[in-house]
């Protein structure tokens, strides 16, 4: 102790510094500025540049050259051993059958681990439980294996399993799965086409999730959501009797989620299957999960089905997996109305401790948060412990003996638990088309889609300047009397620049594929790859300085509102990559959330960032109004 005294000593004695924060739900980085007035200094910006790469990069041996990072997904680890057949037994993950055969093929496991569990004791069946190797690196790296997998295919096993002659002489419910960021949903108007005559479906319930992702910008901002997901249905042609019913969740933070689930069973109860659809990255799956967890599904399912595999990266599933769903009887449903009353009635004061952390984490992902309990619990049994003193008695003279674990068991349903079960199935992803998320790398997906609550970004510009959005999108302010509000709604990793027009095209040129603009990533070998940015002239007529006219939707990267005076006539040029869509979303989603700020920065075009507090759903508040 006395020997580590003088080094105490010195770290006391060093000038005290702030610790500075980062922006809140940016997971981490810095919401990045760039105003007209500011101009780094040389050597300021070289050492922020290189303390960047400093902590971004990662530590390589010395010796070693750093090996440029392929812009696409990973490749196939271990070897294919095309003589073994397939296992008949699906992937716990994604559903596709698992072989060792073709190592671009769905299913893959290498042969040297597929012979390991399928050669055991227990035969073919020791790969009941197992993943494929796209779904172990999605799951545990975060990393996509490149598949041949067109997106025909995906649309052949969704229309082949609606297809399917009713089992129970009704046909299915289609729970259709949609991102609100996406509306208009481009996946939308082919589901007419879907619910052909030959396709035996029931019904169709629209589910818009990710609404936990949105701000508040204005009270019942819930209700107009709904209103114009109901209308973007009725422009797709679903209406009258095959749409059932519009509604708003969560799937990652549980808000809705009781209420789909009352819906489901006070509608439809067990009448025939449920099919989840959507497009790609949509959330069905981890929708599909939650319900695995709630009341939905039969008590026992949750310890025998096992949970999709969940990750940013677009088409996780690539074939059916499925659930049982519990037959919703009269007692059922009373239980379950008395456990939601009790639950109502609640405090947050009131809870566990672990509940209490579980939606402080949910509060920091989402402005809306839900409780998703279970009233019917698979009640697991103790294991008997046999007291046999002769096998606790051992002499001195010798040590103990362990017997072997044993290893245990995995559940399986038994025949009359479904044999007339109806089943909940999560289908592929329908690959959307002229999507940015299409031409970026895993790393470059993961900064583009949000995974915490946005927090709107809100700049004044006037003629002749520009807004960059990393460099996935552009949008110029080219002719107007009056300033005008930019709001960009986008992920809050991706950052936001302003420059001028006679500045944009060098500024672009100069920090496209770099640190400054983030997005793509990889320097000018990632950018000769990478389609340019193609321009699409919009004319915009304000309404009023507190309301947007319109979004301007850059592909999935985000979308702009612009707030401009009533009666002003604006002229904007937008740019999105080649052959990606650029959308003008009239009305806006969010047409008060140029409001959703604090206060200008001084000498820049920048507004403070304000973050709406968070909702918990069916907890009891104790805050006054």
């Amino acid at each position: 102790m006395l020997r580590r005294a003088p080094l105490l000593l010195a770290r006391l004695a060093r000038p005290w510094a702030p610790v500075l924060r980062r922006g809140a739900a940016a997971g981490g980085e810095e919401e990045q500025f760039v105003f007209l007035e500011y101009e780094p200094e040389p050597n300021e910006a070289v050492a922020a540049a290189a303390a960047g790469a400093a902590a971004a990069a990662p530590r390589r041996q010395p010796g070693k050259e750093r090996r440029q990072r392929a812009p696409a997904v990973a490749a196939v680890v271990g070897r294919p051993d095309p003589s073994v057949p397939p296992s008949g037994v699906s992937c716990s993950g994604c559903g596709a059958e698992l072989q060792c055969r073709d190592g671009a093929a769905p299913g893959f496991v290498p042969a040297e681990k597929y012979r390991s569990l399928s050669e055991g004791p227990a035969g073919p069946a020791g790969l009941r439980g197992a993943v494929c190797q796209r779904c172990w690196l999605l799951a545990h790296h975060g990393r996509a294996l490149r598949l041949r997998l067109p997106p025909e295919q995906h649309r052949l096993v969704v229309s082949a399993a609606l297809r399917r002659p009713p089992r129970h002489g009704r046909g299915p419910l289609l729970l259709y799965i949609l991102d609100l960021l996406e509306l208009p949903d481009p996946v939308l108007p082919q589901l007419p086409a879907l619910l052909a005559p030959d396709v035996p479906a029931a019904g169709l319930l629209v589910v818009g999730n990710k609404v936990d992702l949105l701000p508040a910008d204005s009270p019942g901002h819930l209700g107009r959501l709904r209103r114009q997901l109901a209308a973007a249905c009725a422009r797709a042609g679903l209406r009258g009797a095959p749409l059932v019913d519009v509604r708003l969740v969560s799937a990652k933070t549980g808000f809705g989620l009781e209420g789909l689930v009352s819906r489901l069973q006070r509608s439809w109860k067990c009448a025939g299957d449920v099919y989840l659809l959507g497009a790609t990255n949509s959330g069905k799956s981890t929708l599909f999960n939650s319900l695995l967890r709630s009341d939905y599904c039969k008590s026992r399912a949750p310890d025998v089905v096992d949970r999709a595999t969940v990750s940013p990266w677009p088409g996780t599933t690539l074939n059916l997996l499925k659930f049982p769903i519990i037959n919703p009887t009269c007692d059922r449903i009373f239980r379950r109305q008395e456990r939601l009353k009790e639950e109502a009635r609640k405090t947050e004061d009131q809870l566990s401790s672990e509940e209490k952390k579980y939606l402080n984490q949910l509060k920091k992902q989402g402005y809306l948060v839900g409780r998703v309990g279970r009233t019917f619990q698979q009640q697991k049994s103790s294991p008997v412990v046999d007291f046999d003193p002769d096998m606790l008695s051992y002499s001195v003279d010798e040590d103990p003996k362990h017997s072997p674990r044993k290893r245990e068991e995995k559940e399986e349903f038994t025949y009359n638990e479904v044999k007339d079960a109806r089943w909940c199935f999560d289908t592929p992803g329908i690959v959307k088309e002229n999507c940015v998320l299409n031409l970026l790398t895993e790393k470059e997906v993961k900064l583009v889609l949000p995974t915490h609550a946005i927090i709107p970004r809100t700049f004044i510009l006037k003629p002749g300047m520009v807004l960059f959005l990393a460099a996935l999108g552009r949008v110029d302010y080219l002719e107007g009397e009056k300033p005008a509000w930019f709001s960009v709604v986008a992920s809050n990793l991706l950052p936001v620049h302003i420059s001028t027009l006679s500045n944009a095209d060098a500024m672009y040129k100069k920090h496209a594929g770099q640190e400054f603009l983030k997005v793509p990533m990889g320097g000018e070998e990632r950018m000769k790859d990478f389609p340019p940015l193609v321009p699409q002239d919009i004319t915009l007529k304000g309404i009023g300085t507190t309301e947007a006219v319109a979004d301007i939707k850059l592909s999935s990267a985000g979308w702009v509102a612009v707030t401009a005076h009533a009666e002003e006539k604006l002229l904007l040029r937008a740019y999105t990559p080649e052959g990606t869509a650029l959308v003008v979303r009239e009305p806006p989603l969010l047409p008060y959330i140029s409001a959703v700020r604090g206060a200008r920065i001084p000498g820049t075009a920048a507004y403070r960032t304000k973050k709406p507090p968070s909702l918990v759903e069916n907890l009891k508040t104790t805050e006054t109004r």
